[in-house]
């Protein structure tokens, strides 16, 4: 074989060995500025994305009333791209149990002084969100059609939660039939009564079940959803109600981690709106306060 021949192959195979051996992207050309540029800005990061990107949120509020208030909320989200899933409840106590394990993103059932008394005895990392609705709350009766008729030793059933229990011996104070403690306001107890010039009783029961216990007693404070619930109209059937403007306002709840993200404000925004405003007032104006 001639010289240069064999020089020629071994030239050839030394060739073939280098680039046998490099890394698949030291043989690809470099890219453009420009389609690098490209690169970085197809992707954006989750916090860049859109506020109206499609979101799902689980809500669990009180069967009853509330249900065609926030069928309405659902619907004005929807026009935001937020999905809200709703989940009743029938007492006051899962809400906030459910919330604070993470079956739900947010609850709408209670006011400000239930949450604080209810996380304090649960321990529960949960916090007030937005404003929703304020109920004010009537003593209901069967037997009597006004405060007055209230005779001597009468039984008077209220609800046997804290924060409810001193809204409804609040009630009992502002119609004249007792009086409480100075300064123990949203934590009074039946222990608070300081006058009872008629020896009145009294009979603290589960918020849901005192309608049913209604025809056993004198009168009694029922909370608004229950009353409506059962038949009752509360400007036209309570004996004695709160001021539409009592500081009882009803809330949205979630678990504390979770306050500042974005979708609540979508969530607070579609509740907010004048949409849901016009639909409480018009339909349940006469017991049903917008509180925003």
């Amino acid at each position: 074989m001639k010289r240069s021949h064999l020089l020629s192959i071994l030239s050839m195979i030394f060739i073939l060995s280098v680039t046998g051996c490099a890394k698949p992207s030291d043989t690809k050309p470099a890219a453009s500025p420009a389609a690098t540029a490209a690169s970085t800005t197809a992707a954006p990061s989750p916090s860049a994305s859109p506020a109206n990107e499609k979101a799902k949120l689980k809500v669990g509020i009180s069967a009853g009333v509330e249900e065609e208030i926030w069928k309405k909320v659902k619907e004005v989200a929807a026009k935001d791209n937020l999905e809200i899933e709703i989940v009743t409840f029938n007492d006051y106590i899962q809400p906030n149990k459910v919330l604070a394990d993470g079956q739900l993103d947010a609850n709408a059932f209670q006011h400000e002084p239930y949450l604080n008394q209810f996380k304090a005895d649960n321990k529960l990392d949960i916090v007030k969100l937005a404003n929703t609705l304020n109920f004010p709350i009537g003593l209901y009766s069967k037997k009597i059609k006004n405060v007055s008729e209230i005779k001597e030793g009468d039984e008077l059933g209220l609800p046997n939660d804290p924060s409810n229990g001193a809204r409804a011996l609040i009630l009992f104070e502002r119609a004249g039939l007792i009086k409480l403690k100075e300064g123990v306001g949203v934590k009074a107890t039946v222990r608070d009564i300081v006058e009872n010039p008629k020896k009145l009783k009294f009979k603290e029961l589960e918020a849901p079940f005192i309608p049913k216990a209604l025809p056993d007693l004198t009168a009694a404070v029922i909370n608004t959803n229950y009353a409506v619930d059962n038949g009752f109209v509360p400007t036209k059937d309570a004996i004695f109600i709160e001021p539409k403007d009592s500081p009882w306002v009803n809330l949205i709840a979630v678990r504390t981690a979770d306050k500042d993200k974005p979708v609540f404000q979508r969530l607070i925004k579609a509740y907010h709106s004048d949409e849901v405003k016009k639909l409480v007032e018009d339909k349940y104006g006469s017991y049903i306060v917008p509180s925003w």
